[in-house]
């Protein structure tokens, strides 16, 4: 899927949280309807089957109870997609990835074939519906994570370029597969950021960490045989740059992929380097902007919120200027999308204890007009506000009622733009609120029972806040655009 990533290493982070992020976008014509729940090992079957590639896999017997923002309607598999392990572990997967003909041509994708002319049909490999599911129960760390999926895509293969983020409270590793079967993957450095918009990211590696020690890189074991083989190491001085061995340098790379990670750059490092302007350092054009990049001040979630939200504000590319340049208007694919389906940022507080130190930060529909609220993610059920969006459109549902709003306000922004700012700080400010205070009542209460009570009320009282505030600015943003209908007069009868 279309999706846009970013890592906020510990040392970047305003409380010392590692935070991994993305948005989880359909592709285009479509929507993907999707909703927060809590997964329990009896809803997890040993003998597991993909319903795109019909891969069968074999999984493990003791799985955890883990949070997931699966697929709301059936029908194309689970695509758990984004989630927190009864250990504390995170993990969003996945960033749809590029790579090129030679790395393809070496590793071929492992491809579903289903039976004809008298053939059986031959099961393709593991992908986005599968992997948060079949890896995500069974780990303990985020290193653990790389290992346990690594092994799987050596085994089972894949049938497409992913990008995978683990994380716990002390490491942030990122994976990205090569052809079917190959992979590596660099723990995030703590004082950076690093960030993702459906390309080949990682810019260096280190081989020779990778197959020793493993202490900041990873990667399969015949990686350096492969690159080798294929000559698909391209440098001149001997320090292969993983992104030209394994990705891709299309022309359509510069409107929809570098532009966004340019923009998220920029806003995180804006006197770094030069972003604008004729002697720029980088453009939304530029094909080796960093990875990775210290911030120039600490990361909250509500920046991480801004720059998944972002349609290029400030720029002469923002489809809602009103000024400047009109051609440039548009040009460039936007981070918050329409087709966003829901953006989840995983926090993992270092000073907190670990029976409630996770929150998930969630929010559905289009970021540029939605709400994030946040969740204790060591829970047995999720409200159901966040966990019923269904077929049917229903304002019960917190999915379409973003889904509303979203088109609503597009369709109205100049009037209706101040009703979204306002909302989503509303939105934050309290949700904030609440987590200080249920903190502090979990700090204070020494029966565990008591506490696995207050971390579901805590997150039942935060959906009936988001569900008053997301309710109120449904309304605003219907009067705001049933007062530009066509049809309107100005003439009344009073």
């Amino acid at each position: 899927m279309a999706c846009t990533t970013i890592l906020v290493g510990k040392k970047a982070s305003y409380d010392g949280s590692t935070m991994i992020a993305r948005n989880d976008d359909s592709g285009s014509g479509h929507f993907t309807a999707k909703k927060l729940v809590t997964i329990h090992p009896a809803e997890q079957s040993p003998a597991y089957k993909s319903v795109l590639s019909h891969v069968e896999i074999e999984l493990p017997k003791n799985p955890m109870r883990f949070t997931a923002v699966p697929n709301a309607i059936e029908g194309e598999g689970i695509w758990a997609a984004s989630g927190v392990n009864e250990a504390n572990v995170g993990m969003t997967a996945t960033e749809t990835i590029t790579s090129n003909p030679r790395v393809l041509g070496a590793d071929p994708l492992v491809e579903y074939r289903p039976s004809q002319n008298g053939q059986p049909e031959t099961a393709g490999g593991i992908g986005e519906e599968d992997i948060v599911y079949i890896v995500l129960p069974y780990i303990h760390s985020a290193r653990e994570g790389v290992e346990r999926l690594g092994s799987l895509l050596e085994k089972y293969g894949t049938y497409e370029m992913n990008g995978i983020a683990f994380q716990d409270v002390n490491e942030i590793w990122w994976m990205e597969t090569i052809g079917g079967h190959h992979w590596i993957a660099r723990r995030v450095p703590d004082d950076v950021y690093a960030v993702m918009p459906n390309q080949f990211g990682l810019d260096q590696f280190d081989f020779d960490d990778a197959l020793a020690g493993k202490k900041n890189y990873m990667c399969s074991a015949d990686i350096r045989e492969f690159i080798e083989k294929n000559h698909l190491d391209l440098s001149l001085n001997g320090y292969l740059n993983p992104r030209d061995a394994f990705g891709s340098h299309d022309d359509s790379d510069h409107v929809y992929n570098t532009p966004r990670a340019w923009y998220m750059l920029r806003y995180f490092s804006p006197h770094t380097k030069v972003w604008d302007g004729p002697n720029a350092d980088f453009t939304p054009l530029s094909d080796d902007l960093p990875w990775c990049m210290v911030p120039e001040k600490k990361i909250t979630p509500e920046d991480v919120k801004y720059v998944l939200s972002s349609h290029y504000q400030g720029t002469p590319y923002d489809p809602y200027e009103n000024h400047g340049n009109s051609a440039m208007k548009g040009i460039f694919r936007s981070v918050g999308i329409n087709r966003n389906d829901f953006m989840a940022l995983i926090q993992m507080r270092p000073d907190i204890p670990e029976e409630f130190r996770v929150v998930e930060w969630i929010a559905f529909a289009s970021n540029a007009f939605n709400a994030m609220a946040p969740l204790y993610a060591n829970v047995s059920a999720t409200p159901d506000y966040f966990a019923n969006t269904a077929k049917e459109v229903s304002t019960d549902s917190f999915y379409w009622s973003s889904r509303m709003i979203a088109a609503m306000a597009d369709a109205s922004y100049s009037k209706s733009i101040f009703h979204i700012e306002r909302y989503q700080l509303a939105v934050q400010s309290k949700g904030h609120m609440l987590i200080n205070k249920y903190d502090e009542k979990l700090l204070n209460e020494a029966d565990a029972a008591k506490r696995a009570a207050l971390r579901e009320q805590a997150n039942q009282e935060t959906a009936d806040m988001l569900k008053k505030e997301t309710t109120d600015t449904l309304g605003k943003v219907l009067f705001e655009l049933s007062s530009q209908m066509k049809n309107a007069y100005s003439r009344s009868d009073t």
